[in-house]
């Protein structure tokens, strides 16, 4: 089996324990990011299996159709990168598992720390400084004031953990079912979606990106917030209206943002409009880049190439493409 590696841009993977389940597999790791579709097809021409790095690459028809010899594409959760179409019309098995039971805790670590980053202006004061200027305004105590979660999965409910530590109110919304089963935890449910978003000091959303979640968050909902709230955002930015969130800014309501997702990954461009947005605090969508969530989530993907390669696959997301290829 030749196996590729996408997108692994610090070469991390290699140096993580997990890596040793590739043992007997030759493996290919490309550090750089390669955007155009039929570049992408070239690379990958000689390869039978393919890890994806997240949705840092995306599995499109055009790139999949040039690919005679890839029968696998690992990675982890949801894939709204990957024409499975195209995956399974190509004889490509999809694999991805959607059900690990272990948040990421290192996503909800970082929603706290972009959380902490805005209401106390950690990057403007340490910009001042270093101009000579000292202190440049006044920032917010948490304590006390009002955090609404949109989401009720696991990432959300460890941010929610942190809020009421830091002394914070939480109140929740979400679909129709976890708002049915935060209500069943006896959790605070905002009476209205209106109310949701008008009410909280912060409010940060916790939702998968799948075709009926995007846009969830529209220009209306962000118009409801307030004028000194904090909307937060290290989910996927496909979960926001296009469009919707620099607007908003530009209006002032919400008053502030933290961002770790965009619509367009990576930003390598100067002067992007929302980047550069005084009221926005933003880093490169870290949000699960630490040495402990790529552990975690690459054993996952690793098993899956080692059980391919074993032909028992796991995981499969189009296993007509399995039991096309392996037809007795």
């Amino acid at each position: 089996m030749k196996l590729a590696i996408l997108d692994d841009w610090f070469d991390t993977l290699r140096d993580l324990p997990c890596f040793d389940k590739l043992t007997g597999i030759e493996v290919t790791v490309f550090t750089d990011h390669e955007p155009d579709p039929d570049k992408l097809a070239a690379r990958l021409k000689p390869f039978d299996a393919v890890v994806l790095f997240r949705e840092r690459s995306a599995m499109t028809a055009q790139v999949l159709d040039q690919l005679p010899n890839l029968k696998l594409i690992s990675q982890r959760s949801v894939y709204p990168h990957v024409d499975v179409e195209a995956c399974t019309r190509n004889g490509i098995l999809l694999c991805s598992n959607q059900h690990s039971g272990t948040p990421s805790f290192a996503a909800a670590e970082h929603t706290w720390a972009l959380i902490l980053a805005a209401v106390r202006q950690i990057p403007q004061q340490m910009a001042s400084m270093k101009v000579g200027q000292w202190q440049m305004g006044v920032g917010k105590t948490l304590q006390g004031r009002t955090l609404g979660l949109y989401g009720y999965g696991r990432i959300a409910k460890a941010v929610g953990g942190y809020a009421q530590a830091f002394g914070m109110n939480v109140i929740w919304w979400a679909s129709p079912e976890g708002r049915a089963r935060a209500l069943a935890d006896g959790k605070p449910v905002a009476a209205s979606r209106e109310g949701f978003f008008s009410t909280p000091d912060v409010v940060s959303v916790h939702v998968r990106l799948k075709p009926e979640t995007k846009g969830l968050i529209t220009a209306n909902d962000l118009s409801q917030m307030r004028s000194d709230a904090l909307f937060v955002n290290t989910s996927r930015a496909g979960l926001i209206e296009p469009g919707a969130m620099l607007a908003a800014l530009t209006a002032g309501n919400p008053g502030q943002a933290a961002l770790d997702v965009f619509d367009k990954e990576p930003i390598t461009w100067a002067n992007d409009p929302l980047l550069t947005h005084p009221n926005v605090v933003c880093t490169p969508h870290i949000g699960f880049v630490t040495e402990d969530e790529f552990e975690l989530q690459f054993a996952d993907i690793f098993d899956q190439v080692v059980a391919y390669r074993n032909g028992q696959p796991i995981h499969m997301i189009n296993p007509s493409a399995w039991d096309r290829t392996n037809a007795p």
